[in-house]
């Protein structure tokens, strides 16, 4: 294998690829797809649409299988250090099966700069293969796309704009001078134990997909209204992937 190339695809919206992406979709020799079980198979089915809607032949796909990842680790950040050398190991070995001069292509949802491991994953296969050359493409991200579905912006005027996970805003808000946080990876909707007073939530999820729903108001008012919405999404579709943004205001 002569080279990889991470292509964000975004959050769900094929026309929201960037020219630069579809070039690198047409360039490809074969596309390596992270292999899931239950209802993570249906992203692997939107990535084959991705591919028809923007290659004009055929796309050859390797499946690699996901290993097997910790949940509920006592050490967190050893358990995905372990997750994504098991990765890297199967990646590897993917790609070494490849004949030289060969071109693949990995698509990764969203950014692959925001809260992805597939560029630290590819890193650590590059570094024991130092032929390897790769590439990242940048994408519109989950949170541009929050922002332009609500019709608002991520921060208010002059104030900074703080970008976290579930677990971590489990632990509070993360400084008196954040106006507005977004929340990613987070299944258990952590803002449900803030003190509501003063913030507004702005929730979509499955953007960019013919299923995304959206709500927004008071985070007291909205709360329920928006486990109503994930429940249906995942009774519907089997999976959610949403963000949400907090404003003080």
């Amino acid at each position: 294998m002569a080279e990889v190339l991470l292509v964000g695809v975004g959050a769900g919206d094929p026309e929201q690829l960037t020219l630069q992406a579809i070039r690198a979709i047409e360039r490809a020799d074969v596309f390596l797809v992270i292999g899931k079980d239950g209802a993570a198979a249906e992203l692997e089915t939107a990535r084959r649409d991705l591919l028809s809607a923007h290659r004009p032949e055929p796309a050859r796909v390797v499946v690699v299988p996901d290993p097997a990842r910790d949940r509920d680790p006592q050490d967190y950040r050893q358990a995905v250090l372990d997750w994504h050398a098991a990765r890297a190991g199967r990646l590897a070995a993917a790609m070494e099966g490849e004949p030289d001069g060969t071109v693949a292509a990995i698509l990764v949802w969203g950014d692959p700069a925001l809260y992805d491991s597939t560029i630290r994953v590819v890193g650590d296969v590059a570094a024991t293969h130092p032929v390897l050359r790769w590439s990242v493409i940048p994408a519109v991200s989950s949170v541009s796309a929050l922002a332009a579905a609500h019709r608002t912006v991520l921060n208010s005027i002059g104030g900074a704009v703080h970008i976290t996970t579930g677990r971590r805003l489990r632990q509070g808000w993360p400084g008196a001078d954040i106006d507005s946080v977004v929340v990613m990876l987070d299944p258990d909707l952590a803002c449900a134990a803030l003190d509501p007073a003063g913030l507004e939530i702005f929730w979509g999820a499955n953007l960019g997909t013919p299923g995304e729903v959206l709500a927004a108001g008071p985070l007291a008012d909205t709360l329920p209204e928006i486990r109503r919405l994930r429940d249906g999404v995942r009774a519907d579709r089997g999976w959610v992937m949403d963000v949400y943004l907090l404003r003080r205001v």
